[in-house]
C-alpha cells in the first residue's frame, strides 16, 4: 500500500504551517495550479518525491524534456525548469515512482490565451499520444497505470457548465484505453471534493482540490494480457 498526498489548487494553510498530519506519505501528487514554492516546501519536508501536472494558472512548461543524462533540456539546451528541483512532470508522460505507475496530462479547456489551455481536439491529440507510450510500455512488464493525474475532470464526471471549468471529453478514451485505477484531478473548486468518488468505467475518479490523504494499492500485473 502507497500512502499518497494528493494536492490541486488550494494552499493548505495547516500544511504550510505544520506538515505533520501528512507525515508518513510515500509521495506527493500534484494536480496543479499551486505555488511551485509551496509544492517544494511539502516536498523537502515530507522528504518524498512529487510528482505533477501544470494547471492554467501555472507557467507554461512546454518544451522541457530530460535527457538520458538527467539534465532538463528546453530547445536543445540545458535549462533549470520552474517547478522544484527533483519533482518529476508527467504531463504527457509516464513515470514510476514508490511503486506507482503514474501518467497525467495538465491543462484545461482553451477559455483565454493563457498557458496550459487546449481545445478538447488538442487534447485528444495529446492524450493518444500518452495512451500510445503507455500501451508500448505495457507489454514489456505487463503491468497497468496505477494513477491517471490530470488538472481538468473528464467532461461530465464531476466538472462545471461553465467555459472555464468544462472538463475534457478526450479523458473518457484515454480511461478507457489505459484503464488506471484512480483518475486524479482538481480544477473544480466547488464541494466536489466532499462528496462520494465518481466512477468513469473500471476507473474512480477524484477531486483532490486542497489536499487529500489516499492509500493506493499499486495494480500490478495486467492478468488479461
Amino acid at each position: 500500500m502507497v500512502r499518497v498526498l494528493a494536492v490541486s489548487d488550494v494552499v493548505d494553510e495547516g500544511l504550510w504551517a505544520d506538515v505533520g498530519p501528512a507525515r508518513g506519505v510515500d509521495v506527493i501528487l500534484a494536480c496543479g495550479d499551486l505555488p511551485f514554492e509551496y509544492l517544494g516546501y511539502l516536498m523537502n519536508a515530507l522528504d518524498v518525491p512529487l510528482v505533477f501536472v501544470p494547471g492554467n494558472h501555472d507557467p507554461d512548461l512546454s518544451g522541457y524534456r530530460t535527457s538520458r543524462s538527467g539534465l532538463t533540456m528546453r530547445a536543445g539546451f540545458s535549462s533549470q525548469p520552474p517547478w522544484p528541483e527533483g519533482a518529476v512532470s508527467v504531463d504527457g508522460r509516464i513515470a514510476e515512482v514508490a511503486t506507482l505507475r503514474i501518467a497525467g496530462l495538465g491543462g484545461c479547456l482553451r477559455y483565454s490565451g493563457g498557458p496550459n489551455q487546449y481545445s478538447d481536439r488538442q487534447q485528444a491529440v495529446r492524450a493518444r499520444r500518452l495512451a500510445l507510450r503507455a500501451m508500448l510500455r505495457r507489454p514489456q512488464d505487463g503491468r497497468r497505470l496505477d494513477v491517471l493525474l490530470t488538472h481538468a475532470p473528464p467532461s461530465g464526471v464531476g466538472d462545471e457548465g461553465d467555459a472555464v471549468h468544462r472538463g475534457f471529453s478526450a479523458f473518457h478514451a484515454l480511461t478507457g484505453r489505459l484503464r488506471p485505477a484512480l483518475l486524479l484531478h482538481g480544477h473544480v473548486q466547488r464541494g466536489v471534493a466532499a462528496e462520494a468518488d465518481l466512477r468513469l468505467g473500471s476507473t474512480i475518479v477524484r477531486n483532490v482540490t486542497g489536499r487529500h490523504l489516499l492509500d493506493i494499492e499499486p495494480v500490478g500485473f495486467d492478468r488479461a494480457r
